[in-house]
């Protein structure tokens, strides 16, 4: 199956063939709307309340109300699995827009458009377990990066010059500042000691940055959250990067710069492995040590 099956729409679920967007709609004309990412293990949801509860908090950040409660959204997200027969690895993605109304700034009243699909999205093993490389980039957006929204072209920007320098994602810094990457949080660690930005309106509140945080803190692993520079950035021992699809993912070279010992080190090793037990996973290939 793929994101040409069924999906969950304002018309309930239908095949994706059935449905069409109009031209005059909010998502299309202004980005004036949210999304949610929720990864599938084996035709199983990971970490699902959270991204129900994430997804209700951007949608109030920009006043958009949803027509339908956490659990209702929940049970159509179940169901849009069983009906697609959905058993392997992959993810559920919504988006929910303001609705089609004539072009006009202010708020239509009208009901919002959403749609849900699920699509396969494999575990990338062999980055997981090897490493990528990085490249550090200025963050041009705006203020409320904490609101999963439409608006990433300075991401996908970020995403694509990494690309081009043959690199997996963008670092952002913000006046020197770490902020996140294109599409993930990021994490240092220092002298055993575990970095990441704290949760204000600069980042997205990553639904596996705060899993990652508490399975660390539940390990005795010393977790502070606050502001570190570029420059620690590429002193760090160790540095990984965290989101639904690329797991616990350790960063192995910054701007051509090797981190570390240029391999995986040992607490993004034990993070691995304590993000696998907790999505029940089975162990990467080849094991980690």
């Amino acid at each position: 199956m793929d994101r040409k099956g069924i999906i969950f729409t304002n018309n309930g679920f239908v095949h994706s063939s059935t449905v069409h967007y109009p031209y005059e709609e909010r998502g299309l004309q202004f980005g004036d709307g949210i999304y949610e990412v929720v990864r599938v293990y084996q035709g199983k949801c990971y970490l699902l309340e959270e991204h129900i509860d994430r997804l209700f908090r951007s949608a109030n950040a920009i006043s958009l109300v949803l027509p339908f409660s956490k659990k209702e959204l929940m049970e159509h997200f179940i169901t849009l699995l069983q009906l697609n027969s959905f058993t392997d690895d992959g993810i559920i993605y919504v988006q929910i827009t303001r609705g089609s109304a004539k072009r006009n700034h202010i708020f239509p009243k009208v009901e919002p458009n959403f749609y849900a699909y699920v699509d396969h999205y494999p575990r990338p093993v062999d980055f997981i377990s090897h490493g990528i490389s990085v490249i550090t980039y200025p963050d041009i957006r705006w203020q409320y990066c904490y609101i999963k929204s439409l608006n990433l072209l300075p991401n996908v920007l970020a995403k694509q010059e990494a690309a081009e320098q043959q690199c997996f994602d963008a670092i952002f810094h913000r006046d020197e500042i770490i902020t996140e990457s294109s599409a993930a949080n990021v994490f240092i660690v220092k002298d055993q000691s575990l970095y990441t930005h704290p949760a204000t309106e600069q980042i997205l509140h990553g639904c596996v940055r705060n899993r990652v945080l508490t399975l660390a803190r539940n390990a005795q692993i010393n977790v502070i959250e606050t502001t570190f520079t570029r420059k620690d950035l590429l002193d760090a021992d160790e540095v990984f990067l965290t989101s639904s699809g690329i797991e616990v993912m350790p960063v192995i070279q910054i701007d051509g710069k090797t981190v570390g010992s240029g391999t995986p080190g040992a607490v993004s090793r034990k993070l691995q492995k304590l993000y696998e037990q907790d999505a029940q996973l089975v162990t990467l290939q080849g094991g980690i040590s």
